[in-house]
């Protein structure tokens, strides 16, 4: 992606597009799940608290728990199954 060396700050012209497709696919895996969650409430509207839950309940998102854990502090984490 980038060319490593103390001259050379260029990277190549499809990293950002890679990153770009990347973001996108993050972000939809996300928010699927994070849906799955509010419909399981039996909800039509999507909440921060839906988002925590597939954060929580899903293991490749393990990076993000420290960001949303102090969300987590009136949620009940025992109704969460973790998987992928």
């Amino acid at each position: 992606m980038k060319k490593s060396g103390d001259n050379v700050n260029v990277i190549s012209g499809e990293a950002p597009i890679v990153f770009v497709n990347a973001c996108e696919l993050f972000i939809e895996d996300l928010t699927r799940r994070s849906w799955m969650v509010t419909m399981k409430g039996k909800r039509r509207t999507l909440h921060k608290d839906d988002v925590v839950s597939a954060v929580m309940a899903t293991d490749i998102f393990d990076f993000l728990v420290s960001l949303v854990s102090d969300s987590t502090n009136h949620l009940d984490l025992t109704t969460v199954k973790r998987g992928t």
